[in-house]
């Protein structure tokens, strides 16, 4: 695996650097506002749509893994944010603390999570099954939780930003797993399309959340050391997170296929649910400072997960090299 950011990364930061130099504004601005609406609902519909109600009923027997895998990503990660936050209450801007805060709360990744638990030779259908649960729980949850913890208005009170997630996030993803039955099949045959459509609504949040914060003076108030602290405190987060997730599951007992999947889906967090929920969460203004963040640790989670798989991969061809010798005699 390289270091090297995929192609997604890169895209998301060449529509940062657009709309540092091109934001949009006025009545343009309007016009932005509503195309990430109507993206960020079709975006969770058919998240909804995607997401094997099967998958998670089939999956209902491996509940210690799951409680595990759920509990690393809406339990752990956030003890770890505000443990940091009250340790270090000055080290970041208050709009970056929030964005670093932004991450605990996030459910995993579906994607990325199953594809290095399948590297790793790990439980690929528990991955599945975990990773389904986790995104059901965060449409859900991420906003409860964010509403609470972090006190988010949206763009204005209480009520509105209920009333936000309902008809933009919540309402979408219902009406996608009801209608499943007539779409899925749909979803499913296109899912390479659908994969480039998700990724152009993100860009679309991006550029949207970046062109509002450019405008309020983003990059006036967030000096290059604001980077370091960034880049400092993801990589600690991330590191405590993948430590306490390996460890924890060989004290629970469990065996390294399922070690891998609770490491690779209990330290993931996803940027494509993420980066459109911010954007219904979050005032304008400060959207794209909380965001940040969260783009750079998708980047740091690829590539240090990227390794570990690897790893893990060639730890189990070790083990299968050196049991074979052993099996063949013990056959004879």
């Amino acid at each position: 695996m390289n270091f090297l950011p995929d192609a997604f990364t890169l895209s998301i930061v060449a529509t940062v650097v657009f709309a540092s130099f091109f934001p949009c504004y006025g009545e343009g601005a309007k016009i932005f506002s509503a195309l990430t609406t109507l993206a960020i609902a079709i975006m969770f519909f058919m998240q909804g749509a995607r997401l094997s109600r099967e998958a998670v009923v089939a999956g209902l027997g491996h509940w210690r893994l799951h409680l595990t895998i759920l509990g690393s990503t809406f339990v752990l990660f956030p003890v770890l944010g505000f443990g940091f936050q009250a340790l270090f209450p000055h080290l970041m801007t208050p709009a970056l603390l929030m964005g670093l805060l932004y991450i605990c709360l996030l459910p995993s990744t579906v994607q990325s999570s199953i594809a290095f638990t399948s590297i790793a030779h790990g439980n690929v259908p528990a991955a599945i099954c975990s990773a389904t649960f986790s995104t059901l729980l965060g449409v859900i949850v991420t906003p409860i939780m964010a509403s609470i913890l972090l006190k988010t208005h949206g763009g204005g009170g209480g009520l509105e930003s209920i009333g936000s997630i309902f008809v933009e996030l919540l309402l979408p993803f219902v009406a996608g797993q009801v209608l499943r039955p007539w779409v899925g099949g749909w979803a499913a045959r296109n899912k390479h399309i659908l994969k480039y459509t998700d990724r152009g609504s993100i860009i679309l949040v991006v550029y949207t959340a970046f062109s509002g914060a450019v405008i309020a003076g983003l990059w006036h108030k967030l000096p290059l050391s604001g980077f370091g602290e960034i880049i400092l405190s993801n990589a600690v987060l991330l590191a405590l997170v993948l430590l306490i997730t390996t460890f924890g599951a060989r004290a629970l007992g469990f065996k390294r296929p399922e070690e891998v999947a609770i490491v690779f889906c209990g330290s993931k967090k996803s940027a494509a649910t993420g980066v459109p929920m911010a954007n219904v969460l979050f005032g304008a203004s400060t959207v794209g400072m909380i965001v940040l963040p969260l783009i750079i640790f998708h980047q740091m989670q690829l590539m240090v997960c990227a390794v570990l798989a690897k790893r893990y991969a060639r730890q189990h061809e070790a083990a299968r090299a050196a049991a074979g010798p052993v099996s063949a005699q013990a056959a004879e």
